[in-house]
């Protein structure tokens, strides 16, 4: 079995995440007690009792799921004796930095460290823009290229066949939704978000963040690790670095991404993090792809190496 692990992005954060982690396992209890010195305040209860309204801020919420990423990774390998490496990672918009983490380009406390600096800036940009976006369901890529040329908007996310995301500025994503809605477009919901993601809107975090990440040290990863910007693995640390800063103004071709991995060899998908949402997108893409999914300590007992 080729194993390529999944890590979760921004919107799968619930509240009492990383609980049943940190009371079963040493490991995972030690990355939560360690990315409180790091950050400077209790991540670990946020993530186990929330409020969700805290929780769900774009400062809270990213370094929640890079935690929780990794203490599940952490436990997963304690279960395995130590010894457990997959074969490839990839991640979904912030998710791409946790697979980072697993894959040795950065310790876990650096990491964290970047990721709470890349959802400090992301923040600060939603509040200084008003932006929005939207689902475009059951839509093929060119209608949808169509209608972000005609309203300035952007595709932020392409997830899964006929499951893309538009974003910009509020007033275009609200003018481009009723429109497909009146030319026939069944499915366009717009969603619930602070801001536009993955959109020119974030371009004042984008040059921070690159900035920010030049002086910080990078490895090759120990195994290949798929970057949204392309759909392609990366190796490359400089290449990483630029990919990071990119993928905050850019589409994240997550549907690339999973072919690509499979391309390459991976022939099993384990999500790491709350929820399935990234199992629901592989099992969209093909329903051959076989994927498992682990959010709580139990979850990983049935994840065994065959």
């Amino acid at each position: 079995m080729a194993l390529a692990l999944l890590f979760a992005g921004q919107g799968a954060q619930k509240v009492g995440m990383g609980a049943t982690l940190a009371g079963a396992s040493p490991v995972a209890r030690a990355l939560y007690e360690e990315a409180n010195q790091v950050l400077g305040w209790d991540l670990a209860r946020l993530s186990f009792e929330g409020p969700e309204a805290e929780l769900t801020q774009t400062k809270v919420c990213q370094p929640a799921l890079y935690v929780h990423g990794l203490a599940l990774l952490a436990a997963l390998r304690e279960s395995h004796g130590g010894i457990f490496q997959p074969g490839y990672a990839l991640g979904l918009s912030l998710g791409e930095l946790t697979a980072y983490a697993a894959a040795g380009v950065y310790d876990f406390a650096t990491g964290l460290r970047i990721v709470a600096e890349r959802g400090r800036l992301m923040q600060q940009a939603c509040e200084q823009t008003v932006g929005g976006m939207a689902a475009v369901i059951g839509e093929d890529r060119a209608k949808v290229a169509e209608l972000c040329a005609e309203f300035h908007v952007e595709a932020a996310n392409f997830n899964a066949p006929g499951q893309i995301i538009i974003s910009g500025e509020k007033a275009r994503i609200d003018a481009a939704v009723a429109a497909a809605k009146a030319r026939g477009m069944k499915k366009v919901i717009p969603l619930n978000v602070a801001g536009a993601y993955h959109s020119r809107l974030m371009e004042p975090a984008r040059a921070a963040f690159s900035a920010y990440l030049e002086a910080v040290p990078f490895s090759a990863p120990r195994f290949p690790v798929f970057t949204n910007t392309t759909g392609q693995a990366i190796a490359d640390p400089s290449a990483i670095k630029t990919a990071l800063g990119r993928q905050l103004v850019s589409s994240v071709l997550w549907e690339d991404c999973l072919r690509s991995v499979v391309a390459a060899g991976a022939t099993e998908f384990w999500e790491l993090g709350p929820g399935a949402v990234l199992a629901g997108l592989v099992r969209r893409t093909d329903k051959s792809w076989p994927v498992k999914t682990a959010s709580e300590f139990a979850d990983l007992a049935a994840l065994r190496i065959a």
